[in-house]
């Protein structure tokens, strides 16, 4: 027998039974948020941390305190994985890029406001220059399908143990997608610190992870290979503007896995526009490197278009007379560079690297234009032979997380009932 439906009001919700309700979260919850804890606290064994990213269960590290010794809900307020919401129970502690849920009474599941949120929140996360935010005074006015108890056991209970599986799926495909891009870094890494060319003199680099290099290879601080000093975008957050009226303005959000994703870069004004490439002007040939968010993550420019950075990004233009900027970009996305950024990552919530390091970065290059054109060739081909299997596997990933998606969303609106 059908079940009598109604109007949610809400577009992404649709029809609910007739008998739900639909609550505010500030109805059902204290809403409150996690507080600053350092890097340098974290400890492997204690209470866990857990902060804004979505590996490990959101699980940063552990100290030997807890705040929270509660069931709740959190989710993450800031950045890529904002509107993120996660189960916490036990004894544990929340970063400050976590907002806490903790339920006014016992009278609704949590697991099952859970995926409620799970699905609903995502469309109330608003973009930020990081990313994307969901503030608390936001969580607050967001409306949550509510069932009875009952069925809302029910719902929890079917949907953990479809979720979970596909999770178990999910987990199995990531991990692959982890050794496939450990394989292309170990390649780039092997290629731009040992060279291709077999059976050579090989000499003490002088750096411990690297061991040898060719004889006539040189390290330079990375400020030696350049045309101008590196550089950051402005460091004013600006007012955005539509595409028609505007010009193209880039952040590190906008570097994704050696490239720049231009289909959802933001715009300024053309008055700003003017000003900004007064200070920054990038050209093509240009690499520009992650300084927060995806962290040490460069790409190059290899189109002609006029655009402007914010501060999250640094420019490199490389010194052409010396280096290939395809081969520095290599360098600079190598193991070689990325253990150097790592030493010297700041913030626990959004890391950020400081130009100074960037300039004093550690690089080892031949002078030979040949041979760098030689591992160029050699890299792009190896590099996007496993592209592609890495692009098939997230193919995968997104078609079980749409599934799982559409899975909540049948039952968490009651357009689905669990017999």
């Amino acid at each position: 027998m059908t079940r009598a439906m109604k109007d949610s009001g809400i577009e992404w919700i649709g029809e609910i039974p007739k008998d739900w309700k639909l609550p505010k979260v500030k109805q059902l919850f204290s809403i409150g948020r996690g507080r600053v804890i350092s890097q340098l606290d974290l400890e492997d064994t204690g209470y866990p941390v857990y902060s804004s990213q979505t590996k490990n269960n959101g699980c940063l590290g552990y100290i030997s305190t807890y705040d929270f010794d509660r069931s709740q809900l959190t989710w993450t307020t800031d950045g890529a994985n904002a509107g993120t919401v996660f189960l916490r129970e036990g004894k544990h502690n929340c970063t400050n890029v976590c907002g806490t849920l903790t339920p006014k009474n016992d009278e609704n599941s949590l697991l099952y406001l859970k995926y409620a949120l799970e699905y609903i929140v995502i469309y109330h996360k608003r973009a930020d220059i990081n990313g994307f935010k969901i503030m608390n005074n936001e969580m607050a006015e967001i409306k949550v399908t509510l069932p009875s108890m009952p069925e809302q056991q029910k719902i929890a209970d079917f949907l953990d143990e479809k979720c979970s599986h596909i999770d178990s799926v999910l987990e199995k495909v990531r991990a692959s997608i982890d050794e496939y891009k450990q394989l292309k870094q170990s390649v780039i890494t092997q290629a731009v610190t040992k060279g291709i060319r077999p059976n050579r003199p090989m000499k003490d680099s002088g750096i411990e992870w690297i061991g040898e290099i060719p004889a006539n290879w040189k390290v330079y601080p990375l400020k030696y290979l350049v045309d101008i000093p590196i550089t950051d975008g402005t460091h004013n957050t600006p007012t955005y503007t539509d595409k028609e009226n505007g010009s193209p303005f880039l952040s590190s959000k906008d570097i994704t896995s050696g490239h720049i994703d231009w289909s959802s870069i933001k715009y300024i004004t053309k008055e700003l526009h003017e000003q900004l490439q007064k200070e920054v002007a990038p050209k093509r040939n240009d690499i520009l490197l992650a300084k927060n968010g995806t962290t040490g993550i460069g790409a190059l420019v290899e189109e002609d278009i006029v655009f402007d950075i914010y501060v999250t990004l640094a420019l490199i233009r490389p010194n052409q007379s010396i280096v290939l900027p395809k081969f520095l970009l290599y360098l600079i996305n190598s193991s070689l560079c990325k253990i150097q950024y790592d030493k010297h990552l700041i913030g626990i919530g959004v890391p950020n690297l400081h130009l100074n390091i960037i300039n004093n970065v550690k690089v080892i290059i031949t002078d030979a234009k040949d041979e760098q054109q030689e591992i160029v060739s050699y890299l792009d081909e190896k590099c996007s032979e496993i592209d592609k299997i890495i692009a098939k596997k997230e193919q995968l990933i997104e078609e079980l997380e749409t599934y799982k998606k559409s899975l909540i969303y049948e039952y968490i609106t009651g357009k689905k009932e669990v017999k």
